[in-house]
């Protein structure tokens, strides 16, 4: 391919990311009325991080001091994030006043939809060639994932993520030709790294294909070896730059810690080694980098044991069993297909078509089915993990749509060269299986069909819970002085960024403490519950009447909060401050 041929070009993105934009602009203004702009509670807890950091919080003091309170909760994230989301919002300050957070809110996400879109671009150009350029670059504007975390009011780090994915395979694929893209693709991996732990999986994946791609061919030495040696250093400059000094050598296994900095090193000193072999044959370097692996892993394993038990193994198991396994986007694949089935079809379709569109490339394209396998590695193992958790659907949709260019391009060049309503026919069906969004269209129809199952699916309280959500809803609250405060785990992070109060929970592990209090108050008997309340000097409960965890999302004491609530027999001590027409009720707590 020529320079020329191997560019996308400044406008064909620039058009395409226009259009997106413009639609996700769109949809946001229109649906102001009804839907918050910062719909989810890690966008609020991110943006409260990032007002604390420029209110002068220090790079490496993660504590959110309003939360569990008056302890205050330890967070995991990372303050790379932060630091550009922080310097937009003083660039934005002087010019906007208090409509800073509006505009970042817009200007960030759609910002990122730009890498987004080149991304895919130069994976469709090196896979399908300038026919799925197109394609590669309108696809994403009819993607769930894209509506969902690149759409205005998006702060939290998953479309980072995302991009790094795509980087991170993008350069795997061009080392097999230019080995100094290995050099990205390490960088990319300790960035992943660095800003949430749930990159693991596809940095694993990373690095199994420059295994891999060595066992295959000697002369993917050079290549394997600078992925080692730049993952191994940029994973400990992320250790460095994201950890306070004296816990650098504290292991965790929830964030960045040298355990991951020590697993990097070791992956560059394995890969650094296996390079300077001289073996002719491909079992000879299959053994010898199975070898090399088993002791890195061993040796990691060895020191710190508890790895094994993941990220949340410190978490109280009656925290996983009635929580943590209760968040939906964590739920298995299955599990979230009965529950409501429109999405998991949505995501999953059009995966299993751009993974179609792999294994035929490999059975027929010899020439270059390296490439190819690593692409279906990569997609393999991020629709595996959706399987288990439906949320991993934000990695493994955008893995999945420069294969649907592929596709589509294809599709359209034998319609437009073709004549006849089959290959109208055929384009169209493989733009809708190649999109999640025409897919929920479809899938949604089907559902309706069978109203008895539509309604037992349907969501009634989402249109409650959102106007709980809305920044007007905490206007009265914001005006009162700084209280300590009891409210559902899901509603604790927009009170943080839109008052000056503190809440005992919000819905992030390390504040396992709060989380189970929070619990306790809403469902033991209501003695119990002030005891909770008093414990921890809470002068004001703020609830909204159709979150779950109100409405009962466990088993309950017949006298709890959720019961006496419901029946409106709550006790003398909680009195009703609530403003008429206020999505939120609020209860003063007397002492005794």
């Amino acid at each position: 391919m020529t320079p020329q041929h191997n560019r996308i070009g400044v406008w064909p993105v620039a058009i395409c990311w226009g259009l997106i934009a413009a639609a996700l602009v769109f949809r946001a203004v229109a649906t102001a009325g009804t839907t918050p702009l910062i719909n989810d509670t890690d966008d609020a807890m991110r943006l409260t991080m990032v007002h604390d950091f420029l209110n002068g919080q220090g790079w490496f003091d993660l504590i959110q001091y309003r939360l569990n309170t008056p302890y205050g909760g330890e967070m995991h994230w990372s303050r790379l994030i932060d630091l550009p989301e922080a310097l937009l919002l003083l660039a934005l300050r002087p010019l906007a006043g208090g409509l800073a957070d509006t505009i970042a809110a817009y200007v960030w996400p759609l910002a990122l939809l730009i890498p987004l879109l080149w991304l895919t671009a130069k994976l469709a150009l090196r896979f399908g060639g300038r026919r799925a350029v197109w394609p590669a670059l309108l696809l994403p504007g009819f993607s769930l994932i894209t509506i969902a975390e690149f759409a205005p009011g998006r702060f939290d780090h998953h479309s980072a993520q995302i991009l790094l994915t795509l980087a991170m395979l993008y350069c795997a694929v061009a080392a097999l030709e230019r080995p100094r893209f290995a050099l990205g693709a390490g960088v990319a991996a300790a960035a992943a790294l660095a800003i949430g732990i749930e990159g693991v999986p596809m940095v694993g994946i990373t690095v199994l294909a420059f295994g891999v791609a060595w066992v295959c061919d000697q002369r993917y030495a050079t290549a394997m070896r600078d992925f080692g040696l730049s993952f191994g250093v940029a994973t400990v400059l992320a250790l460095a730059q994201g950890v306070a000094p004296d816990r650098w050598f504290v292991p965790v296994a929830d964030a960045i810690s040298i355990v991951y900095a020590g697993a990097a090193l070791l992956c560059g000193l394995v890969f650094l080694l296996l390079s300077r072999l001289t073996l002719r044959s491909s079992a000879a370097r299959l053994a010898a980098g199975a070898v090399g692996g088993a002791i890195a892993v061993a040796l990691v394993v060895a020191v710190y044991p508890d790895i094994l038990k993941g990220p949340y193994g410190h978490l109280d198991p009656w925290l996983v069993a009635n929580w943590l396994n209760r968040v939906s986007e964590a739920e298995p694949w299955l599990t979230s297909l009965r529950g409501e089935p429109v999405y998991p079809i949505a995501v999953l379709v059009p995966c299993l078509v751009g993974l179609a569109v792999i294994a035929w490339n490999i059975v027929r394209n010899q020439r270059d089915r390296a490439a190819w396998l690593i692409y279906a590695g990569f997609l393999i193992a991020a629709i595996a993990i959706m399987l288990l958790q439906i949320r991993a659907a934000r990695i493994a949709l955008p893995l999945s749509v420069p294969a649907c260019a592929l596709l589509v391009g294809a599709a359209w060049q034998r319609m437009v060269s073709t004549r006849g309503f089959g290959p109208i026919f055929a384009t169209m069906g493989a733009a809708i299986v190649a999109a999640s969004i025409p897919v929920a269209v479809v899938a949604t129809a089907v559902v309706l069909a069978f109203p008895d199952y539509a309604a037992a699916t349907d969501d009634k309280f989402r249109s409650q819970r959102q106007a709980c959500l809305m920044p007007a809803a905490f206007v009265d609250l914001a005006g009162l002085p700084p209280e300590r405060i009891m409210a559902p785990i899901d509603l604790g992070s927009h009170i943080l960024l839109y008052t000056p109060h503190a809440v005992v929970a919000a819905p992030y592990h390390r504040n396992q403490l709060g989380v189970r209090d929070a619990f306790r108050f809403f469902n033991d008997p209501i003695d119990k519950a002030r005891s909770v309340l008093e414990q921890r000097g809470i002068s004001l409960v703020v609830i909204c009447p159709a979150m779950s965890e109100v409405r009962g999302m466990l088993d309950h004491a017949p006298d709890s909060f959720i019961a006496l609530f419901a029946s409106g027999k709550l006790p003398s001590w909680l009195v009703d401050q609530t403003l008429p027409d206020s999505p939120l009720r609020i209860y003063a707590v007397m002492p005794r």
